[in-house]
């Protein structure tokens, strides 16, 4: 994180390896769709608390989502959708 001189605190996430992001959300999702949970709902209930337990351990799931650090998840996130929408 660094100062720009006007009191903004802007940083920088690096992104290692956006394809493992992907892979892993992708896993996660189809585990949450398997136990017949709302894919959708239980990863934003992860992203927002951090709580892991919104997520399912079928399939290795919630220790999958926990390689991913949430602020890298939520800018790759946020980046997708305005590249698709804008």
């Amino acid at each position: 994180m660094f100062d720009q001189g006007n009191g903004t605190q802007h940083f920088k996430v690096v992104s290692e390896n956006t394809q493992d992001a992907q892979t892993i959300m992708l896993c996660v999702y189809q585990a949450l769709s398997d136990k017949g949970y709302d894919p959708i709902t239980q990863i934003v209930g992860y992203l927002i608390s951090g709580d892991p337990t919104y997520i399912t351990s079928y399939q290795n799931a919630r220790s999958l989502i926990c390689r991913i650090d949430r602020d890298e998840l939520l800018e790759e996130l946020v980046q997708f959708y305005i590249s698709k929408n804008f």
